[in-house]
């Protein structure tokens, strides 16, 4: 029956349209500390010197200039988990890390960090999240979605793995694609871009 079967999970990108929602996910602290998910995208004296209520406004503005920059995954009516993706250049720190250096000239999309809802944390929503932002890459053009998970031996609390932890990427069948780092693989998942008048949920 069409009752019992599993709905696909609603996603939908951040816009203007859905500011309030992503609003509501990360709260008064901006998810984490203020960040506001603007950590990779600003310098580091930038980042710090803008606080919550600054980086909050840095976000803002790149929405409603009609930027993307990720996906809100729903569950009762609400935003409960969030995904950023972008492509690699919009991330000024990414560009400059040694560890997460490009691996080599392909454009790629880079996945910089998930956040989400501390009632709905160990259900699996990472994956699902992760999933929705490979499918949004795709349908804008992406042909690899690239990864930056901590390989851990023990649960961290979510603030410590805001770009995610190597399970999932595996689980969202992501590769391994280099490793500079004992902790930090470099993960991506190739593919052609979503064919032109193919369904992609929350999209507008």
């Amino acid at each position: 029956m069409l009752s019992s079967m599993k709905a696909k999970p609603e996603w939908k990108p951040l816009t203007p349209a859905t500011w309030s929602d992503f609003e509501a996910l990360f709260g008064a602290r901006g998810a984490c500390g203020g960040c506001w998910c603007m950590t990779w995208r600003l310098a580091p004296k930038e980042f710090k010197a803008n606080g919550n209520a600054g980086n909050k406004a840095a976000m803002r503005a790149l929405v409603n200039a009609g930027e993307e920059p990720g996906v809100l995954l729903y569950r009762e009516g609400r935003a409960v988990a969030w995904c950023a993706v972008a492509p690699r250049e919009k991330y000024v720190r990414l560009e400059n890390s040694r560890v997460l250096a490009p691996l080599d000239g392909k454009p790629v999309w880079s996945v910089s960090c998930f956040f989400v809802d501390r009632a709905w944390r160990g259900q699996g929503l990472t994956v699902e999240v992760l999933n929705a932002a490979v499918e949004f890459a795709r349908g804008k053009g992406a042909k690899i979605v690239e990864g930056y998970p901590q390989e851990v031996k023990k649960k961290l609390p979510p603030p410590f793995v805001w770009t995610g932890i190597l399970p999932t990427f595996v689980a969202s069948q992501f590769e391994e694609a280099g490793r500079r780092s004992p902790h930090r693989p470099i993960m991506r998942k190739a593919g052609a871009a979503a064919k032109r008048g193919s369904s992609k949920k929350g999209a507008r």
